[in-house]
């Protein structure tokens, strides 16, 4: 299966290189194609079951995000130069990203953390969104940037993005790692992605399904035992 990392309305220089990366990386519009078939980890074979969900195919690797996160966070290097950001992460499912992303940013920056909640353990949205856990900082005249993990309807980051303007940042942006082709019910303005990918059920990196398989260093399709999950299903955070 075939992934495409998106284009993005931000102009850099291919030649700029990353000091923790040590290698060149592209501007973070570069769109690339990766092949998802890159091997998974022995520990969790393809077909390994938990909480009665199977693990299926390598979406993206651990060699592929650690890539393309190098490319997202010299891009954002350049376009705060001069600044010092503030990473909004949406927990949970945006904790490691958020993590790893923030290392490789060559300039001060601070941290914060929202839940909000549609899914609880289905994998579905209910429609409903709530915030279970608000900020602590004042985001009046900040450079803020919400931290997302995957974008499937757009729904919950739509709310979540309309709420935090109201509460006067200097600027806003967003920086999604997923993006699921074909899933959007509203449009939503992007700066920074990582992959597109397919409406399939994903878990690791972060994303879960019933709190199970965060720890998985790539990002996998995951499938019910007992009944396929329909192509719509998603986990937002």
């Amino acid at each position: 299966m075939t992934i495409d990392v998106p284009e993005a309305d931000r102009d850099g220089d291919a030649g700029d290189t990353m000091a923790d990366a040590g290698d060149a990386v592209a501007d973070a519009g570069d769109a690339v194609a990766v092949d998802g078939s890159a091997g998974s980890e022995s520990r969790w074979p393809v077909g390994s079951v938990s909480g009665g969900f199977a693990l299926g195919e390598v979406l993206v690797s651990k060699a592929q995000l650690s890539e393309r996160i190098a490319q997202i966070a010299s891009q954002i290097t350049r376009d705060y130069a001069g600044r010092q950001p503030l990473l909004i992460g949406v927990l949970k499912g945006a904790f490691i990203f958020m993590a790893d992303l923030a290392r490789a940013i060559q300039l001060p920056v601070e941290m914060d953390f929202m839940a909000v909640s549609s899914y609880g353990t289905a994998t579905k949205t209910s429609g409903i969104v709530r915030i279970v856990k608000d900020l602590d900082v004042d985001l009046t005249g900040r450079d803020v940037i919400i931290v997302e993990d995957i974008v499937d309807s757009g729904l919950t980051l739509s709310y979540l993005r309309k709420g935090l303007l109201a509460r006067d940042p200097a600027s806003l942006e967003i920086c999604a790692l997923l993006v699921k082709q074909g899933q959007q019910r509203v449009q939503i303005d992007l700066a920074y992605t990582g992959f597109e990918i397919p409406p399939e059920f994903v878990v690791g990196y972060g994303l879960d399904v019933a709190e199970r398989w965060r720890n998985l260093s790539d990002i996998r399709v995951a499938s019910s035992v007992a009944s396929s999950i329909p192509s719509d299903s998603s986990v937002e955070s």
